[in-house]
């Protein structure tokens, strides 16, 4: 491996543990929130998948632009999105600003990974 691989996975490394760790903080002051104390929002977080789903549907209605979302809202494909509108009501400016440094820093170390492999797949760093 060539130092400037190093380096990038390292970095690529350090987003997907800060990631983890906004995971973790955004589920248990925003998405507990919404889950447990609130009865309007309980069932309007989208479709889980697998554990832990509903924290990234609703990262994701927090942060991408309501545009985007209202078009998903009149899709067939709706229930497996979160409601942002309702979701908006019940969130405050910290929540919103919490799950956009949460979805951005996570798709980003995603992206970053993917593209590093893709690389040393074609043979950049060769």
């Amino acid at each position: 491996m060539t130092p400037l691989e190093i380096t990038l996975v390292i970095f690529s490394l350090a987003g997907t543990f800060f990631a983890a760790i906004l995971f973790l903080t955004f589920s248990w002051i925003t998405v507990r929130k919404l889950k447990k104390k609130n009865p309007e929002t309980k069932d309007a977080l989208g479709f889980e998948y697998v554990s832990g789903w509903d924290i990234l549907n609703t990262a994701q209605a927090l942060s991408i632009p309501r545009l985007i979302t209202k078009k998903l809202k009149g899709t067939v494909l709706s229930f497996l999105h979160t409601d942002s509108d309702l979701l908006y009501l019940h969130t405050n400016t910290f929540d919103r600003f919490l799950a956009r440094i949460f979805y951005v820093t996570y798709a980003t170390a995603g992206l970053s990974m993917i593209t590093l492999i893709t690389l040393k797949t074609i043979g950049i760093f060769d």
